[in-house]
């Protein structure tokens, strides 16, 4: 005959592993979360350059107000005053 753990200490053993198991589970989710907005981050980000570029070519170097939509030239400085 096999011996066995008593009932509480399996009760606990049993808590411990499907606590694990669903906590490894929760981390591969966050991970493949994690792996999409890393994925959107980057697209924005070749979306905004895109932006930038449609604009630039358009308008010119400028620096353009978020909250109104003004825009004023960016003032190129020279190599005199860049030193």
């Amino acid at each position: 005959m096999s011996k066995k753990i008593e009932q509480a200490e399996l009760a606990e053993l049993t808590k411990q592993q499907n606590l694990k198991n669903r906590m490894l589970t929760d981390m591969g989710t966050l991970e493949v979360q994690k792996a999409q907005i890393v994925g959107s981050f980057a697209q924005l980000l070749a979306d905004a350059e895109k932006t930038s570029a449609a604009l630039e070519e358009k308008y010119g170097k400028i620096t353009v107000n978020l909250e109104d939509g003004s825009y004023e030239e960016m003032q190129e400085q020279s190599d005199e005053q860049a030193d």
